[in-house]
């Protein structure tokens, strides 16, 4: 389990991290969301003890970041932002130092180095130098080097950050099977990560949290849930056919396309009653659907304070 409590970290005058507390058990995959300057990889820095805290405390399974460190890192496996790595190393010189550092030797450190080339596709470049590498590969061989002594924590700075569409669902799929008895956190712009990947999400907010859920619970509090999108092959006026109906909230009209609208439904289901009113009153209907929710119109409404720290 990762315990935080109280967590603080001021820079001179800034608080970066303000008062956090939240816990992170095994199983989890914890996306952790904010806008830039909202304090994201400050505490992430803190969690894997490249920061000391102002005030507050880490423990990782029990282990104290400040006070028990060794312990404790020993447990923790690290993508930091950018994957930075000896670029004059081959891959395969890297992840054998890496090995070392995490006290493998022999046929042991071979294996771990084998398998991990294998789960984050590596085999190609093993002999390349890390300098001469795409984005892409650089970003695997910190992926690699992160689980290769098999961490109880796994902590993920953009993590997909320069990969191809193919190359994100490997690593989605590599974190989910991680997460079978890991705890995995990750840090990500990318919103369509977390409902990807994540069964919790904390979004924070000039250091501080906004919103902790998970990503369905995320996505019922946008403005959008059980909104219903509706394309007309026709002229309709259909905010007048939809004055006075139960629960329609209100009619939207998409600027781009004059013909496609969307009903809003203050968050309760209308979709049932969009379609009979619409078999009913003969709509020159051309698509229809129910939207889930979006999680990036609630990090808009629960960051619209952010003040750029």
């Amino acid at each position: 389990m990762i315990k935080i409590r109280n967590l603080t970290r001021n820079f001179d005058q800034v608080v970066a991290v303000d008062d956090l507390s939240f816990e992170v058990r095994e199983g989890e995959v914890l996306g952790f969301l904010g806008p830039n300057g909202a304090g994201k990889s400050t505490t992430m820095k803190i969690i894997t003890g490249f920061l000391s805290p102002s005030a507050g405390s880490v423990a990782i399974d029990g282990y104290d970041i400040v006070s028990q460190p060794l312990r404790a890192k020993a447990l923790i496996g690290y993508l930091p932002e950018g994957a930075p790595c000896y670029g004059d190393m081959t891959t395969l010189e890297f992840l054998r130092f890496i090995a070392r550092i995490r006290g493998f030797r022999g046929a042991e450190a071979e294996q771990r180095i084998a398998d991990v080339m294998r789960d984050v596709a590596l085999e190609s470049v093993a002999l390349q130098t890390i300098e001469t590498l795409s984005k892409g590969f650089k970003r695997r061989v910190g992926l690699a080097q992160a689980i290769l002594h098999d961490p109880k924590v796994l902590i993920l700075d953009e993590p997909t950050d320069g990969l191809d569409p193919n190359q994100k669902n490997q690593v989605r799929e590599l974190i989910r099977n991680l997460a079978k008895d890991k705890i995995v956190v990750v840090s990500t712009h990318i919103l369509e990560e977390v409902t990807a990947v994540c069964t919790r999400a904390i979004i924070i907010d000039e250091g501080r949290i906004v919103a902790d859920g998970t990503p369905a619970e995320l996505e019922a509090r946008s403005r959008y849930h059980h909104a219903v999108d509706l394309r007309l092959a026709g002229e309709l006026d259909l905010a007048a056919e939809l004055n006075g109906v139960d629960d329609v909230a209100g009619v939207e009209q998409d600027r781009s396309d004059s013909a496609s609208f969307t009903i809003l439904s203050g968050g309760k289901p209308i979709f049932a009653r969009i379609s009979e009113l619409a078999q009913q009153r003969q709509w020159p209907v051309d698509e229809f659907h129910v939207r889930r929710g979006q999680l990036e119109d609630v990090f808009r409404t629960v960051t619209a304070g952010a003040g750029g720290r």
